[in-house]
């Protein structure tokens, strides 16, 4: 239900309920700065309730952002995207509009960086398998040669060096890795020195090289498939693969189920959450059913204090927009 503020600018949002519902942690906040309507107020009446929507604000890729949708808000301004990611925006065809856009990377990379080191550390000490060793009924006791991957003193290989990236890199010299790390661009050199990384121009080389394996590259029509069966068969058979970006998600498994890698950790699949196969009634991926593998619900930025950092960015963004004043985190089409 639309709230009744009239003074305040109108902002689409998905909804208050669901899982592609803003936070209601948040709602009240955002009350403060804007007239909030749902997607279902929209659908209701267009003609009277489109007009005074100056704002979207998209959290968990809702509400989708379409022709039509543009079409039936002509006071549009900006689109505010929670998070960091844009492929689910066709931002051509909101540019076409003249409507801008923004997103919130700083808000995310903190997070997210943790979460890949929490993965890599949990890949590699078995810590999910551990768990299930250790509460299972059937254990009778613990095997001294039930062993795990040394974290300490091997070498990082970071695939995306961007804010992400970078702060793995921070993480990981903590741990005395050696970095690595591949990127359309290298870094300078005294950002370089400040975590220990090294550049490899060449990703085969980085592959071959690293014990661990991180992406953290955000998902474009370039990067879809950057890691694919020829990469994986590059890497070291005791490589572990740690995914808080994207991956050919089919080549992972094969290499998987044949020992062409060692393991594998992800935040990150395809489709989300995984489905079961279409004759079965249960979930059935084969992700699902690896021992190798440790999955997390994409929960990379899953923190009170990201998730609020990202409604404050997104509030600022907003406010600049109807404002005419330069927009914090906007994102240009290159």
């Amino acid at each position: 239900m639309a709230m009744e503020d009239q003074d305040l600018p109108g902002v689409l949002v998905s909804g208050f309920e669901g899982p592609s519902g803003i936070c209601k942690d948040h709602v009240g906040e955002l009350q403060k700065y804007f007239n909030l309507i749902t997607m279902q107020d929209l659908l209701e009446n267009k003609t009277q309730v489109g007009p005074k929507i100056q704002a979207a604000y998209i959290w968990n890729r809702k509400p989708a952002i379409d022709q039509e949708l543009l079409q039936s808000l002509p006071a549009l301004k900006i689109v505010a995207n929670a998070g960091a990611g844009l492929d689910h925006l066709d931002l051509k065809l909101i540019a076409s509009f003249g409507v801008k856009v923004a997103n919130t990377p700083q808000a995310v990379s903190s997070p997210t960086a943790d979460m890949g080191m929490a993965l890599l550390l949990a890949a590699a000490r078995r810590v999910v398998e551990g768990h299930q060793l250790a509460t299972s009924p059937d254990t009778k006791s613990f095997s001294t040669n039930w062993l795990g991957q040394e974290v300490t003193g091997s070498t990082l290989g970071i695939i995306g060096m961007g804010s992400i990236g970078y702060k793995v890199a921070q993480r990981a010299r903590a741990f005395e890795m050696n970095i690595l790390y591949h990127n359309r661009k290298r870094r300078k050199s005294e950002e370089e020195e400040a975590v220990g990384a090294t550049y490899c121009e060449r990703l085969d080389d980085l592959l071959q090289r690293s014990d661990f394996v991180m992406l953290a590259m955000s998902l474009t029509p370039q990067t879809q498939r950057l890691i694919g069966r020829r990469e994986l068969r590059l890497m070291k058979p005791t490589a572990i693969l740690v995914n808080i970006g994207r991956v050919d998600q089919d080549a992972l498994v094969e290499a998987l189920q044949t020992g062409v890698i060692g393991a594998a950790a992800l935040d990150v699949s395809y489709p989300e959450p995984l489905p079961s196969l279409p004759h079965l009634y249960f979930r059935d991926h084969p992700l699902l059913k690896l021992k190798n593998v440790t999955l997390t619900p994409h929960i990379g930025s899953a923190t009170h204090q990201a998730r609020w950092q990202m409604m404050e960015n997104l509030i600022g963004s907003i406010l600049a927009s109807l404002n005419g004043l330069p927009i914090p985190n906007e994102v240009l089409l290159k």
